[in-house]
């Protein structure tokens, strides 16, 4: 357990972490009815959307920056809630401002700003409740199997906040697009923010109980352990494997969204749907791995989910090619259950990498070391995405011909089992170094 139940009901760190991850899942529902605003009200193609949306995602790559200031710089004595609070706050100020501009007129250029800046305030805020997360996990326990125990646990519970903030988000945002204009959602997530941002205020950080750390060390020093966390072979080489595993796949996010919407018609009360199958996927997948999983080598775990994610490219293949449709299979139940599946497996290989990450981690740079590797997973996904535009662009798939795009998901395929051969980065078994290491 993390804590003994009468601690449970004194430190708000649950309540604080269960909030800010929930948010961070529902984060999903004003970013679908963004999709449907550019696609409808603003008019761009399937490109422009794929490099807006990866554009927009530019902030989370300076998470490292933001992971140091939190670990050196204190804000009255605390040096993890008021960036949490700083993060609603930035997020409020921009999701308002985009509900107020769009119901009269926006341009791209103008919304993409204010959609950079709630990704700003999104990545100060993830990386405080990372770095929670892990202090939490440093906490000095009576065994080295208890502490991986209580490590695994918290990063499962917050694991499953995310993913039922992103099945409440996916769920009201597949009926909310068909009956509230994209601009009432924006004011109801930007209202979202502002009620967490008061909570997250009234929350004193003396009263969580964490780890004592070196206050106030600086950044040139916080910078230096960094570096030096950085250079050892267990953190190096293990995330720099985990981002080209993502960084090598080529994302048609874009050009699937135009297809399922423009060619196939699916309405999008389906693709709430299909969102809410996928979150709770990443909800029971949580589960599973807290309850059974933890003890796998996470590289195991995480090639098998990698050859897992191939394997269901070529099932679009097939779903593209109209295979399932001859066979009696409606397009919205692949849509349903198949693409979501796919969509959160790119989310499933987080959850042991970042036990793993935790468990490495040297104590006092608990915050930089996780942004370090979100910011390099923020710019995997970007490049994949900028790779996406390129293969589809490649393959001759536009907004009105997608004859290419059978061919684009077998190279997707291709790419996705290439880091598979350079697995072995990944540590094989995680108990014996986190053993040796506590000798």
């Amino acid at each position: 357990m993390v804590a003994s139940s009468s601690d449970r009901t004194s430190n708000p760190i649950r309540s604080l972490l269960g909030l800010g991850f929930w948010v961070q899942g529902f984060r999903c529902f004003p970013w679908m009815a963004v999709n449907f605003f550019l696609k409808d009200s603003l008019n761009v193609d399937p490109s422009t959307l794929q490099l807006l949306q990866n554009s927009a995602n530019l902030p989370m790559v300076g998470k490292p920056l933001y992971g140091v200031v939190s670990d050196a710089v204190y804000i009255s004595a605390q040096h993890r809630v008021p960036y949490i609070a700083i993060g609603a706050f930035l997020q409020a100020v921009s999701w308002l401002a985009i509900a107020i501009l769009s119901q009269s007129s926006i341009s791209i250029f103008t919304m993409s700003l204010f959609l950079l800046l709630s990704n700003l305030g999104a990545s100060i805020a993830e990386v405080a409740n990372d770095a929670l997360v892990a202090e939490t996990a440093k906490q000095p326990m009576t065994s080295s199997k208890k502490a991986q125990s209580s490590s695994g646990e918290l990063q499962s519970f917050v694991w499953m906040a995310s993913s039922m903030g992103g099945v409440l988000g996916n769920l009201l945002v597949g009926f909310a697009i068909d009956r509230f204009s994209p601009p009432s959602m924006f004011l109801f997530f930007g209202l979202l923010v502002v009620l967490q941002f008061f909570i997250t205020i009234t929350v004193r950080e003396s009263a969580l109980k964490l780890p004592k750390s070196q206050s106030n060390v600086g950044i040139r020093a916080q910078l230096s352990e960094l570096s030096a966390a950085l250079r050892k072979p267990e953190i190096m080489y293990s995330v720099a494997w985990f981002a080209a595993s993502y960084s090598i796949i080529p994302v048609l996010t874009g050009t699937m969204f135009f297809y399922q919407t423009q060619n196939l018609k699916i309405r999008s009360s389906v693709l709430g749907i299909s969102k809410v199958f996928g979150q709770a996927a990443m909800l029971f997948w949580g589960v599973i791995y807290n309850s059974g999983l933890k003890s796998v080598s996470p590289r195991k775990l995480i090639s098998a989910i990698q050859a897992m994610m191939a394997v269901f490219m070529i099932s679009d293949v097939l779903f593209v090619k109209g295979v399932y449709r001859e066979m009696g299979v409606p397009d919205s139940l692949y849509v349903v259950i198949f693409s979501s599946l796919l969509e959160v497996m790119f989310f499933f290989k987080i959850l042991p990498f970042s036990v793993y990450i935790a468990q490495v981690c040297p104590p006092g740079c608990e915050g930089s070391i996780m942004a370090f590797v979100m910011s390099a997973v923020a710019l995997a996904f970007i490049v994949s995405g900028y790779l996406g535009v390129a293969l589809a662009s490649y393959t001759g798939v536009t907004g009105d011909d997608f004859s290419g795009l059978p061919l684009a998901l077998i190279i997707q395929a291709a790419c996705t089992i290439l880091p598979l051969y350079w697995s072995y980065f990944m540590p094989d078994d995680v108990k014996s170094k986190t053993t040796k290491k506590s000798k």
